[in-house]
């Protein structure tokens, strides 16, 4: 370089230093993008659509939980306006009784059988009725028929079936399974909690199938053409390729399970009743509620029954949600920002 030019870059290099001195140059500034605002026709849209259904959800669940909360502070039967005030009275002698205690031992004893017996079974259910077999419709529509069924016509039909001279014993009988004994699958309580999950893995078995055949449709078949290619037996491809991939469902299923085996009552209702129920040991605290409250007329310690199911309920759900659901819900659009 000639010394002609190494001056020319020096001048230049110290007017760019001037102008820099004498000139302030703002920093840039950070704005958050800003979303564009709905229109009119869109707010109206939104309104006509969701308004029907928020209208439901608020007349029926929120009310009834508010007013729960507000019967479950006084000592009301249910005639007239409730004025007997007691306070937390209600909930102090709902966790001094232990037979709300031995409900809910009993309630999370079939949520826990319930997700032990019914994923296995529902995930191998799937597998099988997800291959190319003779009659796979038919096969299909024979699994998913109980739970169509109403809770009340399934219970009355095991209620019948499952009496000391049913047609369960009676086929037993036939077949000389158990000789000449009758088993009490109602009365006797090491049998009673086995013949629940028998009838809820029954009415309930079809629908977690059909979620598992939906999960099942996501999965790319050329996942398990690699893991052909690659060696992998056919129990493998299940293990490393099905099972992980069908996890979403699989945890969505179980959080409906676990709610639905917590708010229990149906089924138990129609096949024990109240008093059969504790002795078997099969009550639940959806009965525990229905016994203390519409049944004895005591409808304010009812309502305080109701807001601590709702509470567990709600407790069991959110951390579910929380510690379970976290990597499924993930940029979800509820969630925050």
């Amino acid at each position: 370089m000639s010394e002609s030019q190494v001056a020319l870059t020096q001048e230049s290099l110290d007017g760019a230093r001037g102008a820099g001195a004498g000139t302030h140059v703002p920093a840039p500034v950070s704005r958050k993008a800003r979303r564009p605002r709905a229109s009119w026709r869109e707010r109206l849209e939104i309104t006509l659509l969701a308004g029907p259904a928020i209208v439901v959800f608020v007349a029926f669940v929120i009310v009834p939980v508010v007013m729960a909360v507000y019967y479950g502070f006084y000592r009301w039967t249910g005639d007239g306006p409730p004025t007997d005030w007691v306070g937390l009275q209600n909930y102090k002698l709902i966790f001094q009784d232990p037979v709300f205690f031995s409900a809910v031992k009993h309630s999370f004893a079939i949520v826990g059988l319930s997700l032990v017996i019914q994923g296995p079974l529902a995930v191998g259910l799937a597998l099988l009725l997800n291959r190319k077999i003779r009659g796979r419709s038919i096969i299909r529509v024979l699994v998913f028929a109980p739970w169509v069924v109403s809770e009340v016509v399934a219970g009355m039909g095991w209620n019948e079936m499952l009496q000391a001279d049913g047609a369960l014993n009676h086929m037993l009988t036939g077949l000389h399974i158990f000789g000449t004994v009758s088993i009490d699958w109602i009365g006797d309580s090491h049998v009673a909690i086995w013949t629940l999950m028998m009838v809820l893995t029954w009415k309930y078995l079809g629908f977690a199938i059909i979620l598992m055949m939906a999960g099942l449709q996501n999965i790319p078949e050329e996942l398990f053409e690699a893991a052909r290619v690659d060696g992998a037996s056919y129990w493998q491809a299940q293990r490393y390729v099905t099972v992980p991939l069908l996890g979403p469902t699989i945890r969505i299923w179980a959080f409906l399970s676990i709610i639905g085996s917590l708010q229990l009552f149906d089924l138990v209702w129609v096949i024990w009743g109240s008093t059969s129920s504790q002795v078997a040991g099969t009550s639940t605290m959806a009965m525990y509620m229905r016994d203390n409250g519409l049944g004895s007329g005591t409808w304010g310690y009812g309502s305080a029954v109701a807001v601590v199911l709702f509470g567990i309920s709600l407790v069991v759900a959110v951390a579910y949600q929380r510690f379970v659901l976290r990597r499924d819900l993930s940029g979800a659009i509820t969630e925050g920002a």
